[in-house]
C-alpha cells in the first residue's frame, strides 16, 4: 500500500468535563450517576502520512515548538513499546497505542510521520488523545485491519492510560470527527447519540495562554471522588444530567441564547462543588478574567472552561459569527491570547 494522509481533530468538552471517567466508578459503585458530556471536533487538528513498513514502529513528529522532529524507531515489541509510554517522553503516547495494537496484531510495522499540528497542545482540547487515535487508525487503515471507529477509540484509551493518565473515555470522541455528539459513560460501555443543530451556532475557543497541570487535576479530583466526597458527585451527577439534557436540547433547537445560559450555569457549578478538591490547578485566574471581560458579555451569550479545566483553554458561544470575529480581535489584541473558531 502506498502512503496514506490522515487527519484527526481536536476535541472540545462543550458541557459534562470529567464525567466520562466518574461514570466508569459504577463498575464497582452502582450508586455513581452515569456520566453524559457533549463533545464536538474542533477545526483545528494533527495531520499525518502513514505507510507499511517491513518491521517496527517508525514515527517522526512536529515539536512543541513547531520544528520537525527526528524519526525514532522502535521494535514491533509491545513491552518495549510499553517501557516508552511510561517514560514520559514526546513519543509515549503514539508508543502506548502502538503497544496495544501490537499485542492483538503482532509484528507489524509501521511508519508515521506527523507533519502538521494546528492543534494546541495542553489546553483541554484532547491534543494527546488525538495523537493515540492517529496511531490506531494509521495501523488500522496501512494493514486494512477492518477496525470500527469504536475500536480506534478503545485502543487509543488504553494506549493512553499506559502513559500513567488518568483520563477517561471522552477525549477520544475526536475520532468522530467535528460532529457534535452526546456520550454517555456507565463502567466500562459508552454510549453515542448524534446532534443535530437547529441552526448555525458561532464558538470561539480561546488559548489563555496559561499553565495547568491536567495530570494534577484528574488526580486529585480522581481521589476526591473515589473518597466519597459529595459535592463532586453531585456536579458530576444529578446536575451534570440536568446541564447536559437541557444543552442538547437547546443545540437541537439552535438556541444560542440558552446555550450561552446554561454554559454560565455549568461554570458556577464547576466552581462552586468541583474546584475545591484542587484549588492549587482550578482557582484559575486567567480563566475567570476573561469569562468575566466586559467585552465577551456583550459579544457571546456566555461561555466556560474546556476539558479538565483550569487556565488552559476557554469557550464562548457568540451571538453571531461578527460578533465572534470582533470578540477574537479584542481578546488577541488586549489580553494576548489565541483564538480559534469553531461553527456548528
Amino acid at each position: 500500500m502506498n502512503k496514506i494522509d490522515l487527519f484527526v481533530p481536536g476535541r472540545l468538552c462543550l458541557f459534562g468535563e470529567h464525567s466520562d471517567w466518574a461514570g466508569e466508578y459504577r463498575k464497582s459503585d452502582p450508586s455513581v450517576e452515569t456520566g453524559r458530556c457533549i463533545v464536538a471536533g474542533t477545526d483545528q487538528g494533527i495531520y499525518g502520512t502513514a505507510e507499511p513498513a517491513e518491521a517496527g514502529f517508525h514515527i517522526s513528529q512536529i515539536l512543541p515548538d513547531g520544528s520537525v522532529g527526528p524519526l525514532h524507531s522502535y521494535p514491533s515489541e509491545p513491552e518495549l513499546l510499553e517501557k516508552v509510554a511510561e517514560s514520559a517522553v514526546f513519543d509515549s503516547y503514539a508508543a502506548g497505542t502502538a503497544s496495544i495494537l501490537l499485542k492483538k496484531y503482532p509484528d507489524l510495522g509501521l511508519r508515521l510521520r506527523i507533519h502538521r499540528r494546528t492543534l494546541p497542545m495542553k489546553k483541554g482540547l484532547s491534543s494527546s488523545a488525538a495523537v493515540c487515535v492517529l496511531s490506531a487508525r494509521a495501523f488500522n487503515r496501512v494493514h486494512s485491519l477492518n477496525l470500527s471507529i469504536e475500536e480506534e477509540m478503545e485502543l487509543a484509551y488504553r494506549g493512553e492510560l499506559l502513559t500513567g493518565s488518568h483520563c477517561g473515555r471522552m477525549d477520544q470522541a475526536c475520532a468522530y470527527g467535528v460532529d457534535p455528539v452526546l456520550l454517555t459513560f456507565d463502567g466500562d460501555e459508552m454510549t453515542t447519540a448524534p446532534l443535530l443543530p437547529g441552526g448555525a451556532l458561532h464558538f470561539l475557543i480561546v488559548d489563555l495562554q496559561g499553565r495547568k497541570n491536567t495530570r494534577r487535576i484528574l488526580e486529585e479530583l480522581n481521589s476526591a471522588f473515589t473518597g466519597g466526597n459529595r459535592q463532586i458527585r453531585a456536579a458530576l451527577g444529578t446536575e451534570n444530567h440536568r446541564i447536559t439534557a437541557e444543552a442538547c436540547a437547546a443545540i437541537e433547537r439552535g438556541d444560542a441564547k440558552d446555550l450561552g445560559r446554561l454554559m454560565i450555569e455549568a461554570q458556577r457549578v464547576f466552581d462552586e462543588l468541583v474546584a475545591p478538591a484542587c484549588p492549587s490547578e482550578l482557582r484559575s485566574p486567567v480563566l475567570h478574567e476573561i469569562l468575566a471581560s466586559r467585552i465577551a458579555g456583550s459579544l457571546a451569550w456566555g461561555g466556560k472552561g474546556v476539558g479538565s479545566q483550569g487556565d488552559g483553554t476557554a469557550q464562548f458561544i457568540c451571538k453571531g459569527s461578527g460578533e465572534r470575529e470582533e470578540l477574537r480581535t479584542v481578546l488577541e489584541a488586549e489580553t494576548g491570547v489565541e483564538c480559534y473558531f469553531l461553527t456548528m
